[in-house]
């Protein structure tokens, strides 16, 4: 997929899309060879990038914050069946599920341990419940 004409007539440099996204010039060229963007080149061979390419490292760069990968990144932006992208993104949906989970349970017994009002967290009732609730400990009457 080519770039817009607007990278072929002008457009931006590499150096000049690399710090407008903060981002070093040798991972733009690293997504060129991977398939990931395809810029326009001026006369003497530079690299030109419009404004749809500016698009596509939002896009990349969004993606990546999501957990996807370059490669998953790659087969979503270049596939337009529907289900094609479903097959794609439903198992990194699952798994940012379930680390969402993971940080919401954390998140309480965090909380719990603030809201305590024993000097000892592990003798608040709440904390211990949570503490057993995650781990699955049977409570046991303390030995004596």
């Amino acid at each position: 997929m080519k770039s817009s004409d607007d990278g072929a007539r002008g457009g931006l440099g590499i150096g000049a899309l690399a710090a407008r996204f903060g981002l070093a010039t040798h991972v733009l060229r690293h997504w060129e060879t991977m398939g990931l963007l395809h810029p326009g080149r001026d006369a003497g061979g530079r690299r030109r990038y419009g404004a749809d390419d500016l698009t596509r490292v939002a896009t990349i760069l969004v993606l990546k914050e999501a957990g996807l990968g370059l490669t998953t990144i790659r087969s979503l932006t270049t596939s337009a069946d529907r289900a094609a992208r479903h097959t794609i993104l439903r198992p990194a949906a699952e798994e940012l599920r379930s680390t969402i989970a993971a940080a919401q349970a954390s998140l309480e017994l965090i909380e719990g341990g603030l809201n305590c009002e024993f000097e000892d967290v592990t003798q608040c009732p709440n904390y211990r419940r949570l503490i057993t609730e995650r781990v699955g400990l049977e409570a046991r009457p303390e030995s004596r």
